[in-house]
């Protein structure tokens, strides 16, 4: 609707003096789809203002997910979680957090200056992958602090990790507490049997998702849904208004408006036929000797405990039995096989997989892992991720977020309050935060991951000469 619309004006002869500057004149424009980048004019309805053409989007992305309200986010799920997490909590207020949560809500709970108390996953000892949030540490973690606002729960992980939301839902909501789920990578959830059910129809408040991370939409695009009436749709309505910008993408709505009517009109044959190249992917692929993909052939009879369900869309290609690291196995897939992965750690490869891979693109990948694992012998030492405790913290996270510090080597850091994040991106969850105490594991497993090839960053640029630390 809003994609055939933007069509009709951009090659009409309409006279265009309006933003954006380009004025869609394709000697400026290239390839881009300039045509249909325009503002707020007559007849193209205004997000924030929503009456006409946006204002069907978002209620039919509400009407398929099953949720009250649904907005749409063009600041992807950043912009979402800084929204949800801003209208939900007041300065000082205790909220409850899953460690493995992205950076985007740290950010959050330093512009609210929340309390935040966290909660870490159990940990796969072979992969090093978070697990699932349990029930019963919420359940604890909220008999100890009663008066807890809100609960965040990350659910798929990036891996497709998903937790026991209705459960959780239940035990936040005997404590009065309202859930937040980031389900980003979790929008093709709930629309078939063979994958977790999407937290929107497991008793979650809000939830917030990115279209363009599994299904057919641009970069950036996303959704925040409202899904009881434990939460005030109005000031949600206005924190989206202050954390995404003032002047949305026309050509990114138009990117959602579309996902969601080929949604309408196709989900059930485009799951179906996901479902199936996910089932014949998992038999072909059992005689696998050295390698193992999470969920899939050999792994399938022998789901990890620490996991409630898991998104099989998920590849994880673990290599820990190899000897190759993440980053070395994603390099041969690149190198001899033409094949660019999502994301590696230490001992795993993660490949994304949605419905828009046909059977060329498993039977490609079914390919190369046979033929890699035909050339490696068992590893005489597995790689093992290094697994630490949840670092110590006497500061509060605002406090410490905004304290002045100075730079100490990474030799000396050990004891001190570090002021700065420490990161492994992808995916974004911080081994570190400012307030923290530094400790030797932290630093083993920040340099096993650097050593491995993963990205490891520090917020302040300390990392890895050492940390911004307080005085």
């Amino acid at each position: 609707m809003l994609e055939r619309l933007l069509y009709e004006y951009g090659t009409s002869p309409m006279l265009p003096m309006h933003t954006p500057g380009h004025k869609r004149r394709r000697e400026f424009a290239g390839n881009l789809p300039y045509s249909m980048d325009i503002t707020e004019i007559t007849g193209f309805d205004d997000l924030y203002n929503a009456s006409g053409v946006l204002a069907e989007t978002m209620s039919l992305a509400a009407r398929l997910y099953g949720s009250r309200r649904a907005f749409l986010g063009v600041n992807g799920s950043t912009g979402c979680l800084l929204a949800a997490i801003y209208a939900l909590l007041r300065p000082g207020d205790r909220v409850l957090v899953a460690r493995n949560c992205h950076r985007s809500v740290y950010h959050a709970l330093e512009i609210t200056q929340a309390q935040p108390v966290f909660l870490m996953p159990e940990i796969d000892s072979e992969t090093g992958i978070a697990g699932s949030i349990a029930p019963e540490s919420v359940e604890k973690a909220l008999i100890s602090a009663p008066d807890t606002r809100l609960v965040i729960v990350t659910s798929p992980t990036y891996e497709g990790v998903a937790s026991d939301i209705a459960s959780i839902c239940d035990v936040a909501h005997r404590f009065g507490a309202v859930v937040l789920v980031d389900a980003a990578h979790g929008a093709h959830l709930g629309f078939h049997p063979g994958f977790p059910e999407s937290p929107i129809r497991c008793g979650a408040d809000v939830v917030v998702m990115s279209l363009h991370k599994t299904m057919p939409a641009m970069t950036q695009t996303a959704l925040l849904h409202v899904c009881s009436g434990r939460v005030d749709h109005e000031r949600l309505a206005q924190a989206m208004r202050m954390f995404n910008t003032s002047s949305p993408s026309y050509v990114l709505m138009a990117s959602m408006d579309r996902c969601l009517r080929l949604l309408d009109r196709e989900k059930d044959a485009l799951f179906a036929r996901y479902d199936e190249n996910l089932s014949r992917f998992s038999e072909g692929i059992r005689d696998l000797k050295n390698l193992s993909v999470l969920g899939h052939g050999r792994d399938e009879e022998s789901r990890r405990e620490a996991f409630f369900a898991f998104d099989r869309g998920k590849l994880i290609i673990n290599t820990e039995k190899t000897g190759l690291s993440g980053p070395e196995f994603a390099a041969r897939l690149r190198a001899e096989h033409k094949i660019e992965t999502e994301m590696t750690s230490l001992a795993y490869v993660l490949a994304m997989t949605s419905l828009c891979d046909g059977d060329e693109t498993f039977s490609r990948m079914t390919s190369a892992l046979f033929a890699l694992d035909g050339g490696l012998a068992p590893a005489r030492k597995t790689i093992k991720t290094p697994v630490f405790d949840l670092p110590p913290s006497g500061t509060s996270l605002s406090e410490a977020a905004r304290a002045e510090g100075e730079p100490v080597s990474l030799e000396e850091t050990v004891g001190k309050t570090v002021l700065e994040y420490a990161w492994a991106y992808p995916p974004g969850i911080p081994v570190l935060i400012p307030g923290e105490e530094v400790t030797a594991p932290v630093i083993e497993a920040l340099r096993a991951l650097a050593k491995s090839g993963v990205t490891v960053y520090s917020s302040r640029g300390g990392w890895p000469e050492g940390f911004y630390c307080a005085k």
